[in-house]
């Protein structure tokens, strides 16, 4: 009984070490590759100059992935640059983990009007000729309007469609072959919340994000389909949009009464 009892008590401290060593082992991965994941990574954002493609080019930028920033103003988007340059070191970032930290990579500037459809291809040549490929790219752009459906011109349409449709596909097509090509490569949409549901006074916008909240999860089923995952989709919103889901189903008449402030008659 008592050598029973003594390798208990010798065998608890060792399983707790070990199991602390394993968790200490398993976290240190993780917080590497978590700083690793976008490390000389080819990242393009569109719309670099609203306020989540900034928040998108710092947070890549830190991470030391080969920035290209897109945007409608030349002078705003060297503002940027410069912004992100203040930020951190030209070469190297320094993190709490590890001293000699992660090299940053001066972004690379490209204009772009999603509505200029003539000039998509010149823009896939710039992006391509920045570092030859690119890993990821992100539309994160869109035109935005709040109107009812009979008041919309054509004109208005055909605009909203350019922006928020045939310019992010055509720049999607022609970068495409580059991704294809290395067999490696990922395309984020940031879509907003009518591409979920429907609201009052947003028909023409609707569309326009349509489309590009469709083809999205047409690609997501068929990936969910081969991985043989039970979940169909996956919606990463801040509380507020998700509230809106929530909201449409159980308090209807109020969130179109919120949408329905400020209506413009006619655009």
């Amino acid at each position: 009984m008592d050598s029973v009892w003594t390798t208990t008590v010798l065998l608890v401290p060792c399983v707790i070490v070990l199991t602390a060593g394993l968790f200490y082992l398993y976290s240190s991965i993780k917080a590497l590759l978590s700083r690793t994941s976008v490390r000389n990574k080819v990242v393009v954002v569109t719309d670099a100059l609203s306020g989540l493609g900034k928040e998108c080019a710092a947070v890549f930028h830190r991470g030391g992935a080969r920035l290209i920033l897109c945007g409608k103003s030349w002078e705003e988007l060297e503002e940027l640059a410069d912004d992100l340059a203040k930020v951190s070191d030209p070469t190297v970032v320094r993190t709490p983990a590890r001293n000699h930290g992660t090299r940053t990579f001066p972004p690379k500037l490209v204009l772009l009007e999603f509505g200029d459809l003539d000039s998509m291809p010149e823009v896939v040549s710039e992006i391509l000729e920045c570092y030859g490929c690119l890993d990821v790219l992100i539309f994160n752009s869109s035109l935005k309007l709040k109107a009812p459906a009979q008041s919309s011109s054509l004109e208005m349409d055909k605009m909203l469609m350019d922006n928020n449709y045939f310019g992010p596909a055509t720049l999607a097509k022609g970068l495409l072959p580059s991704m294809m090509s290395r067999r490696t490569g990922h395309l984020l949409l940031v879509n907003s919340i009518q591409g979920k549901l429907a609201v009052p006074f947003r028909t023409a916008l609707l569309y326009t994000r349509k489309p590009l909240g469709v083809s999205p999860d047409e690609a997501a089923s068929e990936i969910v389909k081969t991985l043989s995952s039970r979940r169909n989709e996956v919606v990463i919103a801040p509380s507020l949009p998700k509230v809106a889901l929530y909201a449409r189903s159980l308090f209807p008449d109020a969130l179109f009464a919120v949408m329905a402030a400020g209506v413009k008659k006619s655009v």
